[in-house]
């Protein structure tokens, strides 16, 4: 069995992710710490911009509002959150965020278990520029 130390990562020690729109910031993760179960980030979401919507066909995703207005899109149905709350998103079910508020959100997110390969842990049912703004989904066989 394989034993990892502790290590406390800071923010500034990760690259920020724009691919589905916002900054995601993985931090505890496979690579960084030797996680097994699954990682650990903070996604940082500024007025108007949002995550595209996708879903987890392996994990359950857990999320914290830290700071900041969201619209959490699950399956089409809106939900608002804000500071103090969390959601439990269950693995399959599509979801969005939007920041809805005046200020820049921050959201914990922690996804488990993980899937097999890296890859196949998000898919994507609509393409998010980084400037946030939605372009139709592009036709693939996960889309399909």
């Amino acid at each position: 069995m394989t034993m990892h130390r502790p290590r406390i990562v800071d923010l500034s020690e990760t690259q920020p992710n724009r691919r589905r729109g916002g900054d995601l910031r993985a931090m505890l993760t496979p690579t960084a710490v030797g996680a097994t179960s699954g990682f650990m980030g903070l996604a940082i979401v500024q007025p108007g911009d949002r995550i595209g919507e996708h879903y987890h066909p392996y994990s359950e995703e857990f999320v914290y509002v830290v700071n900041g207005l969201l619209e959490v899109d699950l399956d089409g149905e809106p939900h608002r959150m804000r500071p103090d709350q969390g959601l439990l998103i269950p693995p399959h079910v599509r979801h969005r965020f939007r920041n809805v508020g005046d200020v820049e959100a921050r959201m914990v997110f922690h996804l488990g278990p993980l899937a097999p390969r890296p890859e196949l842990g998000h898919v994507d049912t609509e393409h998010t520029e980084s400037s946030g703004r939605v372009a139709p989904p592009e036709r693939t066989e996960a889309a399909s």
